[in-house]
């Protein structure tokens, strides 16, 4: 007995201990902007991660400006914080932020977003599965004719790893002559104004011979949709990912045909959790699902991926079951559509 309550009194020891250290624990946040409504979700369960560990939240919003993004570090750095995590504006730009984070023995966490350096913890979805994803199900609707590419931001290495993923499915369409990429377009800063502009000008180039859209997120979903509303062309096939509230309504309504939801309530979360943990002094590669990946510039990293799953009309009933979206808000304006809206 007397064995026990030592072994329990040293256990309760080590918990009161690790909790008092992560209570002494603050967390800054860099976001590259808060233009997309994702960004919030991500938010909250960041904050909600590190209030369960007692350790507190400061942030930053860069405002779509990769030299503001340095500048804010350089304050959350000067603010004393113990961990950063990192949603990057420019891959290649950050470099001086990591470098000056090293320099106060303060963890990277690269939110998202490949910031291409070991010393920062690569957390994200696995964004070439989510490209391939979004080509199965336009392909799978359109399985000819002819396709554009609206890709994100030329900034963003993300991008380039979705545009990957899109083209390991189609390419075996393109070969067997089914289907002609007939023009893509990279959309900068991922903005939907942007993506709408490249694709009216792509219709007019095309004079609107377009049967299929591989947009790369919900955002430039948006701006597709708009520019192929304007010419009396929407309910083509189009993709996106992210599970924006209003490009899950375009799923329900028929304008959009996928969203691959990457639920940022898990990705929130684990940031949280990975930045106190490294904060407190657990190697990278202890982190719990952590490996050893190689990026494309073939930097070895830690990195933690975890798993999208595309929305489409055959499961919308899946985000409204999970919580992440009200019935009424996912079926605003749709009378006779798919359930949970029929």
């Amino acid at each position: 007995m007397r064995k026990f309550v030592v072994a329990a009194t040293a256990v309760l020891g080590m918990a009161v201990s690790t909790a008092a250290m992560a209570q002494d624990l603050t967390v800054g946040v860099s976001w590259s902007n808060f233009q997309e409504e994702r960004w919030k979700t991500d938010e909250a369960a960041i904050k909600a991660a590190l209030d369960e560990a007692g350790a507190a939240y400061v942030s930053a919003d860069a405002q779509s400006s990769s030299s503001k993004q340095l500048s804010d570090i350089e304050s959350l750095i000067a603010q004393g914080v113990d961990a950063l995590i990192i949603l990057a504006q420019d891959s290649e730009a950050i470099g001086p932020a990591v470098q000056a984070a090293a320099d106060e023995g303060i963890p990277v966490v690269g939110y998202d977003r490949l910031i291409e350096d070991p010393r920062a913890f690569y957390l994200t979805f696995d964004n070439i599965e989510v490209g391939r994803m979004q080509a199965r199900a336009v392909l799978e609707a359109q399985p000819s004719g002819n396709y554009v590419m609206i890709k994100g931001s030329p900034t963003d290495p993300n991008a380039d790893f979705l545009r990957e993923g899109q083209q390991e499915v189609l390419q075996a369409a393109i070969d067997a002559g089914d289907i002609t990429i007939v023009a893509e377009a990279y959309t900068d800063q991922w903005l939907p104004a942007n993506a709408q502009r490249n694709m009216e000008q792509i219709l007019t180039a095309q004079d609107n011979n377009v049967d299929a859209v591989v947009a790369s997120n919900d955002g430039t979903a948006g701006g597709v949709v708009a520019a192929l509303t304007a010419q009396g062309m929407e309910g083509i096939p189009v993709s996106g990912q992210d599970g924006d509230h209003a490009a899950l309504n375009r799923v329900a309504s028929g304008t959009q045909t996928v969203s691959v939801w990457k639920d940022a309530r898990d990705l929130g979360r684990a940031a949280g959790e990975i930045a106190v943990a490294l904060a407190g002094g657990t190697a990278m590669s202890d982190i719990e699902g952590a490996s050893e990946w190689t990026s494309p510039g073939g930097t070895t990293l830690s990195a933690k991926f975890l798993a999208p799953q595309p929305i489409t009309q055959d499961n919308l009933s899946t985000v409204v079951d999970a919580g992440w979206i009200e019935q009424d808000a996912l079926c605003q304006g749709v009378s006779g559509g798919p359930a949970p809206c029929n």
